[in-house]
């Protein structure tokens, strides 16, 4: 449809315009690490809401919700799209009270291992930041893979150039770079997904003639009470929900609010907002079932639209799927950059607060090579997502209990999400597996941890109570004292 060379120069331009924009607007803020991975109290519910929702619409809604429905049908959208809220909603009491306990805090690895000591510390983290390397990877290789339906252009050249330039200009500005494009991004992306949407099911016929089609081929896929239906809107659920408590962008975004208010209409009004958007991208997987059953899952939308695609909304797609890309990748670098600048300097009390954002610029430079490498694999993003998805889930409980607890301890987080892993990894399907036991898998990881904690708190003779109110003085000052 297009030539190679017409998408590699509209890649470059796209990319490039972010790039300068994010730039050009974050250089008045430069030198202080507290506005490069917090920017603290400085955005007001119109801007959380608006990089709340650009951070959670990612390329990959142009897949999952997608391929999700061609093997769990309506039911499995549906789970997806209030997962994809879910996060968000849980966020308000858990954020409301990070910042009560620690309101001069950065991350949730200060929370971490102030709360629970170096092991749960070095385990959490470890998940964290696979998490982020894999929401990255899943991102790249979604927009590597949206553009080979375009033109014949290498998976590692588009995922190069789109990474390349999301990096520079956050890596430049930090979180304001990365809420401000953030802004201008979801300006574009809502009017051209509504325009997808209108041509995609234009080309499909409608609604009708659709659920017409699958009452005969595959009625299961719009049965709301089919079982293996609700298997997967559950799964879905439970992954997204366990998952996004855990992203580091999340956390940053607690903090850049205005105040408490205003981060929970943020958070709030972000979360509901993304319903409708995985809900009918989810729709064009029942599409591709009706139309095409034989096909490729893993590309459902673009398999339905693609036949009668016009011209400029084949160009479009590229600014809508750069668009997508980064900001989401974005905020995973900019949560990295905050965990490796604020960790780094707990080991290394004496450097200074240039030194500490130079270190964080070349660790996530060196994080995006095995990055690139992956995305030019052209994975699964599913599968990826729900690899690390499982991660989070054993984490989650012994994580987040400690913030209400005072006699939770290191010792029951540690084993706690040890034993999550384990048993959810146990019953976690290998790629290309039937995904029969996924729901089991997640159920196992969220709860095992919940039975060895309270197994261990029953038979422990003494209880310890840690002193919540000590947490925020454990936080380290950043930029010579100012907080």
């Amino acid at each position: 449809m297009l030539s190679t060379q017409a998408v590699f120069t509209w890649l470059v331009f796209f990319a490039a315009i972010f790039a300068i924009a994010g730039i050009a607007y974050s250089r008045r803020f430069r030198g202080n690490l507290e506005e490069y991975i917090v920017a603290r109290n400085s955005q007001g519910t119109l801007a959380s809401i608006m990089t709340l929702l650009a951070s959670s619409l990612g390329a990959w809604i142009l897949f999952s919700p997608a391929q999700a429905a061609t093997w769990g049908g309506l039911t499995a959208v549906i789970g997806y799209a209030i997962g994809a809220m879910s996060p968000r909603l849980a966020m308000i009491p858990l954020g409301k009270r990070m910042r009560e306990l620690m309101p001069s805090g950065h991350s949730l690895t200060e929370f971490l291992i102030a709360r629970y000591g170096k092991p749960m510390y070095l385990l959490a983290l470890t998940i964290m930041l696979f998490y982020l390397f894999i929401a990255m990877s899943a991102e790249i290789t979604a927009i590597a893979k949206m553009v080979t339906l375009l033109a014949p252009v290498p998976l590692w050249a588009t995922a190069a150039i789109v990474l390349g330039f999301t990096l520079l200009y956050t890596t430049y500005g930090g979180l304001r770079a990365s809420i401000f494009t953030d802004k201008v991004q979801i300006v574009i992306i809502i009017p051209l997904l509504a325009a997808l949407v209108f041509i995609g099911w234009q080309a499909t016929g409608g609604i009708a003639p659709i659920a017409e089609k699958l009452q005969h081929t595959a009625p299961q896929l719009i049965d709301l009470e089919d079982i293996g239906g609700i298997k997967a809107g559950l799964t879905f659920f439970v992954a997204i929900l366990l998952t996004g408590i855990f992203h580091q962008g999340n956390w940053q975004r607690i903090y850049s609010a205005k105040d408490i208010p205003t981060m929970r209409n943020g958070f709030l009004l972000g979360g509901i907002l993304v319903v409708p958007f995985i809900f009918i991208m989810g729709l064009f997987g029942l599409a591709f079932m009706a139309m095409t059953p034989d096909g490729d899952s893993s590309v459902a939308l673009f398999s339905v639209i693609m036949p009668n695609i016009p011209l400029w909304l084949a160009v479009a797609l590229i600014p809508l799927g750069i668009s997508l890309v980064m900001c989401s990748v974005d905020t995973a670098i900019s949560a990295i950059s905050s965990i490796v600048a604020v960790d780094i300097g707990r080991v290394m009390p004496r450097s200074s607060a240039a030194s500490l954002m130079r270190l964080s610029r070349w660790l996530v430079l060196l994080v995006a090579i095995p990055v690139l490498v992956v995305a030019a694999q052209g994975y699964s993003v599913l599968y990826l997502f729900l690899l690390a998805d499982l991660l989070c889930a054993a984490a989650a409980f012994p994580v987040f209990f400690g913030l209400f607890s005072r006699s939770h301890t290191g010792r029951e987080a540690v084993t706690g999400t040890v034993a999550g892993l384990a048993a959810g990894l146990f019953m976690f399907p290998m790629p290309y597996q039937p995904v029969t036991h996924l729901l089991e898998s997640f159920l196992l990881a969220a709860l095992a941890p919940v039975v060895v904690i309270t197994l261990m708190r029953l038979l422990k003779r003494r209880k310890q109570h840690f002193d919540l109110t000590t947490l925020n003085g454990s936080v380290r000052k950043l930029d010579g004292g100012q907080l």
